[in-house]
C-alpha cells in the first residue's frame, strides 16, 4: 500500500474560523498537559502511559473537567496524543530530543482528523469536515476512484490562510525499473550561487525569489518596528509580512517543481552528492541566505519521488568523494582543486582544462553510474 496527499486552499466563514481557532487551542492544551503528567509519573517512579491510556485519561479526566474540549473533534484530540507520544517514542529511540510544551504563539496552527463514517468528503467546491461542516475549497483535483480516504490535517499559515492537506491510500502498482544507459543518466553538482551545474555542462540558475522581495520585506518591517507591540495594527502588519514570506516560498516552490518534474521526463537516474545542506547554510561558509534561498534540499526530495514514480532513481554520490579534484578524461587526482577559490584548472597529466561545476558533474555521473552497475 501506498500513500498520497492532495493540498487543497481552504475558505472558511467567520464562525468556520473560530471552531479552527478553538480546535487549535484544544490540541495544544491536551498536548501540554499530557507533557505535565507524563513528567509527573515520571518523577514519582509511575509507568509511562501508552497510547490507549493517555487517550483514556483525556476522556475520563481531562474532558469532564474542562467542557471546552467537547466542543471541537475528538480525533484531532486523539492525534495531539498520539503525536506526544511519537515524540516520546523518537526520544527513547534516540532519534529526537524530548518533547517540548507547545507555545500559543510559536507553535504551528495545525490538526489532524481521522476519516470514518464518511465525515470527511470531498465536493465540487467544498470539502466536508468534522464539526466544520462544508468548507469552500478550491477543488484543483480529484481523487482516483480506487483512492481510500484516511484522514486530513488543516493548517492555517502566519498571513491568515488555510488549507488542507488530505491523506489517501491506494495499491502501488509496480513500475518497470527503467534500464540504466548513458542517454537515461545524468550528474548534477551543486552551486550555491545558482542551483546546479549538470554533467552536459548546462548551469541552471535559481531567480533568488528572496533576495527579489528584500526591499519590499525590509519596508514592512521597519512599519513594524515603530507599531506598539501586541496592538491591533502590530498583527495586522505582522500578517502583512508573513504574507510575503508565503508568497515567496509559494514561488519557490512551484520553480523546483517545475524544475523537477522536467528533469524526471528526460532523465531516469540523477546523480547528486549526499550533501548536508543544514551545515551547508551555516555562516561559516559565507553563502547560508544563498543556499536557504534555492532550496537545493527541497528540489532533491521533489526529484526522489518523482522519479521513482517513473521507475527511476536518485542514486546519491557519498559527500566525500573528491568529484572536483579528479580529471574526468585521465583520472588523475589534483589535491589543490580543494580550495574553493579555484573554479578553473588544467590537469598536470593530460593537459585536459576543467571549469570546476562542470568536471564535477561528470565525476558524480561516472561514480553514479558505479553504483547504479555494482
Amino acid at each position: 500500500m501506498a500513500n498520497h496527499a492532495i493540498i487543497y486552499r481552504l475558505y472558511p466563514t467567520d464562525s468556520q474560523k473560530l471552531l479552527l481557532t478553538k480546535t487549535f487551542g484544544c490540541c495544544r492544551f491536551v498536548y501540554n498537559r499530557l507533557l505535565s503528567v507524563q513528567q509527573e509519573r515520571y518523577k514519582n517512579g509511575e509507568k509511562h502511559l501508552s497510547r490507549t491510556h493517555a487517550n483514556n485519561f483525556c476522556n475520563r479526566q481531562l474532558k469532564p473537567a474542562y467542557p471546552f474540549l467537547r466542543e471541537v473533534d475528538k480525533f484531532a484530540l486523539t492525534n495531539a496524543i498520539y503525536h506526544l507520544e511519537d515524540g516520546y517514542q523518537r526520544f527513547f529511540k534516540h532519534l529526537g530530543n524530548f518533547p517540548k510544551y507547545k507555545s500559543k504563539r510559536k507553535a504551528t496552527k495545525a490538526y489532524t482528523t481521522n476519516s470514518t463514517n464518511e465525515n470527511i468528503k470531498i465536493g465540487e467546491q467544498y470539502i466536508k469536515l468534522p464539526k466544520l461542516g462544508r468548507v469552500k475549497a478550491k477543488i484543483h483535483r480529484k481523487p482516483k476512484e480506487d483512492w481510500l480516504l484516511k484522514s486530513a490535517t488543516v493548517r492555517e499559515f502566519g498571513d491568515g490562510t488555510y488549507q488542507v492537506s488530505v491523506l489517501f491510500e491506494y495499491e502501488e502498482v509496480s513500475v518497470l525499473t527503467a534500464p540504466v544507459t548513458e542517454e537515461q543518466v545524468v550528474g548534477l553538482d551543486y552551486k550555491s550561487a545558482g542551483l546546479y551545474v549538470d554533467s552536459n555542462g548546462k548551469c541552471q540558475n535559481m531567480p533568488g525569489y528572496y533576495r527579489m522581495a528584500q526591499m519590499k520585506l525590509a519596508k514592512k518591517q521597519r512599519k513594524l518596528r515603530h507599531k506598539v507591540s501586541g496592538s491591533r495594527n502590530y498583527q495586522k502588519q505582522q500578517k502583512r509580512i508573513a504574507r510575503v514570506y508565503r508568497h515567496i516560498s509559494n514561488q519557490r516552490k512551484d520553480y523546483l517543481h517545475k524544475l523537477s518534474a522536467a528533469i524526471a521526463k528526460q532523465y531516469a537516474y540523477v546523480c547528486v552528492e549526499d550533501l548536508n545542506m543544514r551545515s551547508m547554510s551555516n555562516k561559516g561558509f559565507g553563502n547560508g541566505k544563498a543556499t536557504l534561498d534555492n532550496g537545493y534540499g527541497m528540489f532533491l526530495a521533489m526529484l526522489d519521488y518523482k522519479l521513482k514514480e517513473r521507475g527511476g532513481k536518485l542514486v546519491k554520490v557519498d559527500k566525500f568523494f573528491p568529484s572536483s579534484q579528479i580529471c574526468h578524461c585521465c583520472g588523475c587526482r589534483n589535491p589543490k582543486v580543494r580550495d574553493l577559490r579555484i573554479r578553473e584548472w588544467i590537469c598536470p597529466d593530460c593537459g585536459a582544462v576543467h571549469d570546476r561545476d562542470t568536471n564535477a558533474a561528470i565525476n558524480i555521473r561516472t561514480e553514479g553510474m558505479h553504483l547504479l552497475a555494482a
